[in-house]
């Protein structure tokens, strides 16, 4: 009899175990099939990207209107409007400066003077002033002397609306501008040439190669000449048929009428 008791005490301890594994496997079966919440009407959205029917389109604005013509009076493109500028007039060259033109080889030869004590006290003073202000190694010091107006020294032929002082610096090898005071040095060093006296176009002009042949130089003339510029300068103002190099000219009221190079 005890035998049958412990027989029957197995078989019902291993029922609760067979049980809860049968629980356990058929467990996520039937969470599968469970069916999915259902959600009131009130929590359905439309999609993003559905436009609500009775939602107003804003109008897109309209294109502006096109100004009339739209054709140039050619039928072509239309004239250019006010952004584009047109090229600058020339400027008129100022007639109460006039610059020395080349030398005639048939005319006589000017007289080189070197004395300056000839000078008219004007012309001897302006010239007195421009050496004093380029030793001073300070472009600025000639600015009193370059005036202002119709009245200012010629610095180009073709005419500049750049600062005078500026543009002398400009034309310098040099930042400072030393070298183009050294190059006016040199030329109020040399000898000068009265020209047209006793006419509007009166001037004293410095060096007085810009009044000569250079062909006609003599050998002291010639040295004097490489002073101021190269033998290769010099070769080139031969084939251009005169001096090119800065030339300085002052008129007999003292006025410093241009100091310039060029043709």
């Amino acid at each position: 009899m005890t035998k049958h008791v412990r027989q029957t005490r197995a078989v019902c301890l291993s029922w609760p175990l067979s049980l809860i594994l049968v629980a356990l496997v058929s467990l996520p079966f039937l969470v599968a099939l469970s069916p999915k919440p259902a959600f009131a009407l009130s929590e359905l959205k439309p999609a993003a990207d559905d436009a609500a029917p009775d939602a107003e389109i804003p109008d897109e604005p309209a294109a502006p209107e096109l100004e009339e013509p739209q054709i140039g009076p050619d039928g072509g493109l239309p004239d250019p409007g006010p952004v584009i500028r047109a090229p600058a007039e020339p400027r008129d060259e100022d007639p109460a400066v006039t610059v020395p033109a080349a030398p005639d080889a048939a005319a006589p030869l000017p007289d080189v003077l070197t004395d300056v004590s000839v000078l008219p006290e004007p012309v001897a003073r302006m010239r007195q002033l421009i050496i004093e202000a380029a030793t001073t190694g300070d472009p600025e010091k000639l600015r009193a002397l370059l005036g202002a107006g119709p009245t200012a020294t010629r610095l180009s032929l073709a005419g500049t609306d750049d600062d005078p002082v500026a543009y002398l610096r400009s034309l310098s090898g040099d930042a400072g501008g030393q070298e183009i005071l050294a190059i006016m040095l040199d030329i109020l060093g040399t000898g000068f040439v009265h020209i047209d006296p006793g006419t509007p176009e009166e001037l004293y002009v410095w060096p007085y190669f810009t009044a000569m042949p250079l062909e006609s130089l003599t050998p002291p003339q010639r040295v004097e000449l490489l002073r101021i510029v190269t033998a290769g300068d010099v070769e080139d103002m031969l084939g251009f048929g005169s001096y090119n190099f800065y030339r300085l000219g002052i008129s007999p009221e003292g006025e410093w009428q241009f100091f310039l190079a060029g043709d």
